[in-house]
C-alpha cells in the first residue's frame, strides 16, 4: 500500500473536491484519481462515490478514514524523530488556533522560535472541533484553545491566559470615559458578534443567560477582523476577549470597556495529544508553553512595563 495513495484519499475526504485535493497534494487531477483507483483495487472496496465530481465517501471509505489519518500521522512522527533532536529541532511547527486565542500566537510563537531557532511556525485558524480532529489525526502539532469549556479529549495542557470580556467601541461614541458597563446595558446595544458555531460565542451566550438575558446581534461574522471593521464604522459595538485589548492597545480609534460583574474565568492555553511517545514537536511546544504559563502571557507580552525588571 503506497502512502501517497493514502494522502490522496485523506486530502479528498478533507476538501471534498478532486481538483482541490490534487492541488493540495501537488499532483494533477488524473494522477490523484489513478492513485485512488489503485487504493480501491488493492483493498477490494469502493471508497469514494463519484460521478464527474465528488459525492461522498462510501461506508468503507468512512471506516478506513481514521486509520488512514493515523497512518499518515505516524509516518510524520517517525520522520520528525529521525531528522531532529532536542538540541537542534528543525522543520515546521504546525499550530491550530481558535479565533479567540489568536492574540496568544505572538507570545507563544516568539518564545518557541527563540527556544528553537531552527523551526518555522505555520499557523492555521479554525474551530475548537476542527482543532481536536486535526490533533488526533496528527495533522498539526499543537492547538491554542479553551481548556475548560468543551475541552478536547485525551490532551496534555498548558494554561496561558485567564479570559475575561471587554466591550469594544469606536472612540467618540459615548464610551471613552466609561470604566465599566453592565451585562444588561451591553445586551441592549447594537452588537456585532461571532456566529454561534464558534465556541467563544457559545460561552458568551451562556454568560448572558446567567444574567437572564439573551443576545440579538445586528451582525454576525466568523472572524474578528470583520467585527473590528464594523465597530470602526461607529454604528456597532462588539464583545471580545480581553486578550484583544492587549493586542490592540494604543490603536487610537478603539476603546475597551470591562463588562461587570466579571464572568467566571475561562482558561485558554496550549494542547497536544497525550500519546506515548510524545512527538518531538509536541514536546517542544508543550515545554515552551509550560515555561510561559508561570505568568499570564497576555499581561507579560503586551504590557511588559507593568512588571519590574
Amino acid at each position: 500500500m503506497q502512502l501517497q495513495h493514502l494522502r490522496y484519499f485523506v486530502a479528498l475526504a478533507r476538501t471534498r473536491h478532486f481538483a482541490a485535493a490534487a492541488s493540495e497534494c501537488g499532483v494533477s487531477q488524473p494522477t490523484l484519481s489513478a492513485g485512488l483507483a489503485a487504493l480501491e483495487q488493492e483493498l477490494g472496496k469502493r471508497l469514494v462515490e463519484r460521478d464527474r465530481r465528488f459525492i461522498g465517501l462510501t461506508e468503507q471509505g468512512l471506516a478506513i478514514l481514521p486509520w488512514a489519518e493515523q497512518a499518515l500521522g505516524a509516518v510524520r512522527g517517525i520522520a520528525q524523530a529521525a531528522q531532529t533532536s532536542a538540541q537542534a529541532l528543525s522543520g515546521e511547527f504546525r499550530l491550530f488556533v481558535i479565533p479567540s486565542a489568536q492574540p496568544l500566537v505572538g507570545p507563544f510563537g516568539d518564545a518557541l522560535l527563540k527556544a528553537y531557532p531552527g523551526l518555522t511556525l505555520a499557523v492555521t485558524a479554525g474551530t475548537s472541533r476542527e482543532i481536536e480532529h486535526a490533533l488526533h489525526a496528527n495533522e498539526v502539532d499543537a492547538g491554542l484553545t479553551y481548556l475548560d469549556h468543551e475541552p478536547p479529549t485525551n490532551m496534555l495542557i498548558a494554561p496561558l491566559h485567564d479570559e475575561q470580556y471587554r466591550l469594544i467601541a469606536r472612540h467618540g461614541t459615548g464610551f471613552d470615559d466609561r470604566s465599566g458597563i453592565s451585562w444588561e446595558e451591553a445586551a441592549a446595544l447594537p452588537l456585532c458578534l461571532l456566529h454561534q458555531g464558534m465556541q467563544y460565542r457559545r460561552i458568551l451566550d451562556a454568560q448572558f443567560v446567567r444574567h437572564g438575558l439573551s443576545l440579538s446581534p445586528k451582525s454576525i461574522a466568523d472572524n474578528y477582523i470583520s467585527l473590528f471593521s464594523l465597530v470602526r464604522s461607529g454604528h456597532f459595538v462588539s464583545i471580545v476577549p480581553d486578550a484583544y485589548a492587549g493586542l490592540l492597545e494604543g490603536v487610537e480609534w478603539c476603546r475597551f470597556v470591562p463588562i461587570e460583574p466579571q464572568a467566571p474565568v475561562r482558561r485558554m492555553g496550549l494542547v497536544v495529544v497525550n500519546r506515548d511517545p510524545l512527538g518531538s514537536m509536541a514536546r517542544a511546544g508543550l515545554t515552551v508553553a509550560q515555561q510561559l504559563g508561570d505568568h499570564d502571557v497576555i499581561e507579560n507580552f503586551y504590557h511588559p512595563s507593568n512588571h519590574s525588571i
